[in-house]
């Protein structure tokens, strides 16, 4: 019987099984940014847009575990929830394109990233920390937020994150307004790579 957690990865799904690439056709579009860049909002449009299935990551690992992810990083740790999230995502690029939204830190995992170099475009939702704290302000189920000043936290990723953020396939501002224009833009930049990596291979 499985542990609790959920979150036992099955042999064929662990980080060390990296997959070969994929064409960029066949890739999945792998939302990346921290928590309020929209991730979710973004990826069930372009979702819509692309004719390709939404998944949110956090709520894979959530379903995964049986518990909610406050409740994974209050009972068992920031560590416990990486090493689930690393295997579900690992998981889900196999399960074919897709609009996968990632939670803020995954991204930050370098498996993680390998596995979606082979098998996604990555595409960061890059936004300034105004626009970030007042997404950020109307939920309460940000873990890393409870602690300490939240600008003062949110500051802090920034600092640290947004260099790693700066190597995914393609950057999009993700501004105040309509979200529609923000998905104009990572259509018309997906478009755009694809077109690029299809010339590039002949």
């Amino acid at each position: 019987m499985p542990p609790p957690s959920g979150l036992t990865p099955s042999p064929d799904a662990g980080p060390e099984a990296r997959p070969a690439p994929v064409p960029a056709a066949l890739r999945s579009i792998v939302l990346v940014g921290l928590m309020g860049a929209g991730k979710t909002t973004v990826g069930r449009r372009l979702a819509q847009r692309l004719g390709l299935p939404f998944v949110d990551a956090d709520a894979e690992i959530e379903r995964a575990a049986g518990e909610t992810i406050p409740e994974i990083f209050e009972r068992r740790g920031e560590a416990a929830f990486r090493d689930g999230e690393r295997r579900v995502i690992a998981r889900l690029l196999e399960e074919g394109p897709q609009v996968l939204a990632t939670g803020g830190g995954a991204f930050m995992d370098e498996t993680t990233r390998a596995h979606i170099a082979a098998r996604g475009i990555s595409v960061w939702l890059k936004a300034d920390l105004d626009v970030l704290m007042k997404r950020v302000g109307r939920r309460s189920n940000r873990p890393l937020l409870k602690q300490d000043d939240p600008r003062r936290v949110m500051e802090r990723l920034m600092a640290a994150r947004y260099p790693i953020y700066a190597q995914a396939d393609l950057t999009v501002e993700s501004v105040e307004g309509p979200h529609d224009s923000v998905v104009d833009d990572v259509v018309a930049r997906i478009e755009a790579y694809r077109n690029k990596a299809k010339e590039a291979t002949g």
